[in-house]
């Protein structure tokens, strides 16, 4: 039987108080230990920054600090701007003349593009996994929204689009179909960086969570075809706040 997120939040919150703080949030930690390898600080860095603009930490249109940024995550100039570069590569970044680099705008007609596309991954993935999964595949993503509900009281952004991309995906890869998880995890990283910028607006965070709700509801009941059915618009319901902004902002700039 699905019991609602709400009559656990108080628990999960005893738990995960009690969680070391590197635990709790993983994606705030500063590179650390890489080693003296030139390698192995290029890809830290890549790692580190990417993190912090796919989870929305460093906003669509932010400079890249260059002295901020090294201080920030102890590291030099060099694997810095190497790092820059590749993203840059990744479309993640873009590289200003006279300005340097700032974090990529996001182009709402590729993010329509990437969620009708994911939309459509995850609503066949959906089907699929109401039959295949295991019990202890749906047990594992029920722990994971109740944690991204308890996520959401505390209004910690971070942790709950990194938790909600861990639903996300374990209904994916609980289809067993491994092309379907493949092509989902080469498009995760600018699904979870539209994700975050859409949660930035209180009244889409509010109904992404009750869509969640029912997307729950759906899969404990192994409800393949309202599950699939759910899928794609929770995409799209998401596009359609970050545009409505959009033409708010261009008709107060114009008025």
């Amino acid at each position: 039987m699905f019991v609602s997120g709400a009559r656990v939040v108080h628990t999960y919150l005893m738990m995960y108080s009690d969680l070391p703080a590197d635990v709790r949030d993983e994606t705030s930690s500063p590179i650390e230990s890489v080693g003296g390898r030139k390698g192995r600080l290029h890809g830290a860095a890549v790692t580190a920054l990417r993190e912090r603009i796919v989870s929305g930490q460093l906003l669509p249109g932010a400079p890249l600090r260059e002295k901020e940024l090294c201080e920030d995550l102890g590291i030099s100039r060099t694997p810095l701007r190497e790092a820059i570069r590749t993203l840059a590569s990744e479309g993640l970044v873009r590289l200003v003349p006279n300005r340097g680099a700032i974090v990529a705008p996001l182009d709402l007609d590729e993010v329509e593009a990437l969620y009708q596309t994911v939309g459509h991954i995850e609503a066949a993935a959906a089907k699929l996994a109401c039959v295949k999964a295991s019990d202890e595949e749906i047990a594992a993503i029920t722990i994971s929204h109740h944690q991204m509900m308890i996520a959401y009281v505390q209004r910690d952004l971070p942790r709950y689009i990194a938790l909600n991309q861990d639903i996300h995906r374990g209904i994916v890869a609980a289809s067993h179909n491994f092309v379907l998880l493949e092509v989902w995890d080469l498009l995760a990283p600018r699904v979870r960086r539209a994700r975050s910028a859409a949660n930035l607006y209180p009244s889409r965070w509010d109904a992404a969570l009750r869509e969640h709700e029912a997307m729950q509801s759906a899969l404990v009941a192994r409800d393949g075809d309202r599950l699939s059915a759910l899928m794609e618009p929770h995409y799209l319901n998401g596009l359609a706040v970050m545009r409505a902004a959009k033409d708010v902002g261009e008709s107060s700039d114009s008025a």
